[in-house]
C-alpha cells in the first residue's frame, strides 16, 4: 500500500505511541489488524485517547469501516476515497481526520554513514556466528 500514513504491521502500541507522540485531535494512521486477519485498523488520536476503526476489504475490492449497530455501512470504492470521505466533520467518527501520521523510512547507508552508524556489526548477535569447520 502506497500512503504516507499506511504503517502496515506495526503493533497497537507502537501505534498509540506515535499518535500521542503527535498529540494532535484528529491526527490519524492506518495499520495491519493484529487480530483479524486481512483486516485494517484506522487510529484516530482524540482527547488523549486511540480511537480503532477496523476497517474490511470485500470481495469486490471495495472497502468498509466497521459501525455500530443501527448505523448505515458506508461503502468505498478505494481506501482515498474512504479517507477523503472521513475527513470532513460528521461523518460518523470520533473526530474527523485531520493530521496524517506518516510513516518514517529506514535510514539508508548514506544517511548513516553521516550519522556514525554504518557498522552493520553492530547489530548482529553472538548467536548469529557459526563456527566453521577447518
Amino acid at each position: 500500500m502506497e500512503f504516507p500514513f499506511f504503517h502496515g504491521k506495526i503493533t497497537r502500541k507502537a501505534c498509540e505511541e506515535l499518535l500521542c507522540k503527535n498529540g494532535k485531535n484528529g491526527s490519524y494512521l492506518i495499520r495491519e489488524s493484529e487480530s483479524v486477519e486481512g483486516a485494517l485498523c484506522l487510529c484516530v488520536f482524540f482527547e488523549e485517547l486511540i480511537y480503532t476503526y477496523r476497517i474490511f476489504r470485500e470481495k469486490q475490492g471495495y472497502y468498509k469501516i466497521q459501525t455500530s449497530e443501527g448505523i448505515p455501512e458506508k461503502v468505498f470504492r478505494t481506501l482515498k476515497d474512504l479517507i477523503y470521505n472521513y475527513e470532513k466533520p460528521n461523518q460518523g467518527l470520533v473526530t474527523n481526520l485531520r493530521y496524517p501520521v506518516k510513516k518514517t523510512k529506514p535510514l539508508q547507508r548514506s544517511q548513516r554513514l553521516k550519522l556514525g552508524k554504518d557498522d552493520i556489526y553492530d547489530e548482529i548477535d553472538e548467536s548469529d556466528y557459526v563456527a566453521v569447520l577447518p
